[in-house]
């Protein structure tokens, strides 16, 4: 069975490259450290937060059930295998919606 080496999600606006720690090895050997990372947060925006969440939430290591954060948007968090922590947001209140518009 293969293994995927390097992914990428590629938006109108950015594009987020995904590749494993042999990947990043070929750049500079070292580079990457898997489980070592516990300073960034990857954030996604979704249609509905609880109802990603139900689905993920007896498969992954939540780190924050769905809650209403002062900014408004709905957010739930988790850690992916590594332990970077994923953060899936719905911006809920006007202000919120306003704030992120078409993007």
């Amino acid at each position: 069975m293969a293994c995927t080496q390097f992914a990428e999600i590629v938006t109108p606006g950015a594009t987020l490259a995904i590749g494993s720690a042999e990947t990043v090895a070929l750049f500079r050997e070292g580079t990457a450290e898997p489980a070592a990372n516990r300073t960034a947060i990857l954030e996604f925006r979704v249609d509905d937060v609880d109802a990603v969440f139900a689905r993920l939430k007896n498969r992954v290591d939540v780190v924050i059930e769905p809650k209403l954060l002062p900014w408004g948007n709905r957010t739930a968090q988790f850690r992916d295998p590594e332990g970077t922590i994923i953060s899936l947001f719905t911006p809920l209140t006007k202000a919120a919606r306003t704030r992120f518009g078409t993007r």
